[in-house]
């Protein structure tokens, strides 16, 4: 990255408008095929609630963005469901929008009024006064299911919301460990559209934890960079 927003000058600007983009929708996505309605919502909140309950780190992803866009920072949480991930990124200091297609987990996110939530398409995503963030982040297998055929279009729109230099990073689960549903994405095809969409390979994971990907790994998370002007 080339640095961090100076906090009276983000204060001032208008990037953060609160006029919502026009309505583009996309094909539908896998996801929608298997979670659509408000008590399908609640019941993906409450297993993560559960998780919580139970001990388990829910927040690795806003960790991994904080090591590398240290906060205030500006950060797209693309595909964000009821807000888990773009809620801790606004705790920790960044500058965070959630963005995602399904309206009911969107209405459960808008529960943290410090975060700003939007339902939009990722594969016609505009922002418009929203057009440079410092970090965007697919997490939570939102790539796998997006709908058939969008993949490189979903690059090409996230790119277009990066800054010079920021970085895409996008977590998933690869062949054999997909959930219900889920289209599988090979590491070389994913980083084949993100060079498509003019991004630059960076580094790859074995998990949010930075464990190292080998070829065993049922987990890839990948960290491309926007670079040009």
């Amino acid at each position: 990255m080339t640095g961090n927003p100076d906090p009276e000058q983000e204060r001032r600007s208008d990037m953060w408008s609160t006029s919502p983009p026009p309505p583009r929708p996309g094909p539908p996505t896998r996801w929608s095929a298997t979670q659509h309605g408000p008590e399908a919502a609640l019941a993906y909140r409450q297993r993560f609630l559960d998780l919580a309950a139970a001990g388990r780190d829910l927040h690795g992803e806003a960790r991994f963005v904080t090591e590398l866009a240290p906060p205030p920072s500006r950060v797209l949480d693309a595909g964000c469901g009821y807000g888990r991930v773009a809620s801790e990124l606004t705790r920790l200091g960044h500058y965070a929008v959630g963005v995602d297609a399904d309206p009911d987990l969107v209405a459960l996110a808008e529960e943290d009024r410090s975060t700003r939530f939007v339902v939009a398409d990722l594969a016609t995503l505009d922002l418009r006064t929203e057009q440079e963030f410092h970090v965007v982040v697919l997490a939570g297998n939102v790539v796998p299911f997006l709908a058939d055929g969008t993949l490189a279009a979903v690059l090409e729109r996230l790119t277009a919301h990066l800054t010079t230099g920021g970085h895409l990073v996008a977590g998933f689960s690869l062949e054999g460990s997909l959930p219900d549903g889920a289209a599988a994405v090979s590491p070389a095809d994913y980083d084949r559209w993100a060079r498509a969409a003019g991004l630059s390979f960076i580094g790859r994971f074995g998990g949010w934890d930075r464990s190292p990907f080998t070829p065993g790994s049922d987990y890839a998370l990948s960290v491309h960079r926007r670079l040009g002007g």
